[in-house]
């Protein structure tokens, strides 16, 4: 039985072997990429280690990560008060020990105390504290000036607005959503999406205008979540790994590799870059790497700098693949056998113990 068990794997390998040798060793790969790693083929033009290029103006995509300040956010005139707006109010023609000077704030009721006993609508009058909430600045200030004019003659009053309470706060991190706009608090939505910083800024600027006198905001890019790109190791048959990277502008090839947590032993270092063409309309680019060249000699040729898109691609290395490739084969089988065989040895062991007591029984 071991025999015919070890026959019949014996054939098996060499079916796959016979198999696999078409499947793994014979890939149709690009003609740039049939040359041994140290003639890889060098694409002068191509921008690199120590002759990099500046990466274009910046576009904006989800799932970016904006910061916008608020520098100068003036409300449209002319401005109703509302509470807990703060004026400031200065006045001439009273008592030095009776001054109203200084900073307000309307209650929540929508009234203002001006204190030394100028809440009196007449002099001796009751309480009665100015209602200021709905006013224009240029209102309150008569208002102010025709309730001190009960206590004094001839006040000079000047009112104007200091801070306000209701203003929505729209500084801070703002995430690109998938529709391409910004959020803006209550004031609404804006698009930004495939702007450069400076067309975002006019067009916040521009969408404010509508609530604010000459409105200005600083934008700039907080998280730069849109442009990656990919690190791609075969896996040898155990599942390939994909692992995203952000683009900083200098990125190479030695550089993303890095990046990772190294080179297993079912990684070759049979390496290249593939390049998308744009809008997937072809002249998508292969480019080798010289994994020695770049690590062991400091050879710049093939130290490609990497731009968004790309797929630094690591391939398998053929003989850990067509290992997992029969072990995956035979496994089943030595299953199948292992159980056959434990069956049979158990069959076995029982018919002799049969035995062993009949033969007890008649001695």
């Amino acid at each position: 039985m071991n025999m015919q068990k070890y026959q019949l794997v014996a054939l098996l390998t060499v079916l796959v072997c016979s198999f696999m040798g078409c499947q793994t060793f014979n890939h149709t790969f690009d003609r740039y990429l049939d040359h041994p790693e140290h003639n890889a083929p060098i694409y002068p033009e191509q921008p690199k280690e120590l002759q990099m290029v500046t990466m274009p103006d910046y576009v904006i995509e989800p799932p970016d990560l904006l910061s916008i300040q608020a520098v100068n956010l003036i409300p449209n005139a002319p401005y109703t008060l509302h509470p807990l707006d703060t004026i400031t109010v200065e006045t001439s023609g009273l008592p030095e020990e009776q001054p109203v000077i200084g900073e307000y704030t309307v209650g929540i009721d929508g009234t203002v105390t001006l204190g030394f006993g100028y809440d009196e609508q007449t002099l001796g009058g009751a309480y009665r504290p100015l209602r200021l909430a709905g006013l224009t600045v240029p209102e309150a200030q008569a208002v102010i000036r025709e309730r001190l004019a009960v206590h004094v003659q001839n006040p000079v009053v000047w009112v104007r607005l200091a801070g306000i309470s209701a203003h929505q706060e729209i500084s801070g991190e703002h995430l690109v959503a998938p529709d391409g706009t910004v959020t803006l608090g209550s004031y609404g939505r804006v698009r930004v999406v495939g702007m450069t910083v400076d067309q975002a800024k006019s067009a916040i600027q521009q969408f404010l205008s509508t609530r604010f006198a000459n409105p200005e905001v600083a934008v700039d890019v907080f998280g730069y979540n849109s442009k990656i790109y990919y690190v791609v190791l075969q896996g040898a048959g155990l599942g390939d790994r994909v692992v995203p990277m952000p683009i900083t502008g200098k990125d190479t090839a030695l550089d993303a590799l890095s990046q990772i947590d190294s080179l297993s032993s079912a990684n070759s270092t049979r390496m290249w870059i593939a390049r998308p063409g744009p809008n997937g309309q072809c002249g998508d680019q292969i480019l080798p790497i010289d994994w020695q060249g770049i690590t062991q000699r400091g050879d710049v040729a093939t130290n490609y700098q990497l731009m968004p898109g790309d797929r630094v691609f690591v391939a398998e290395n053929k003989l850990v693949a067509f290992d997992t490739a029969l072990a995956k084969l035979i496994s089943p089988i030595e299953r199948v056998l292992g159980v056959t065989l434990l069956g049979t040895q158990t069959a076995r062991t029982i018919h002799l113990f049969d035995r062993t007591n009949t033969n007890l029984n008649n001695f």
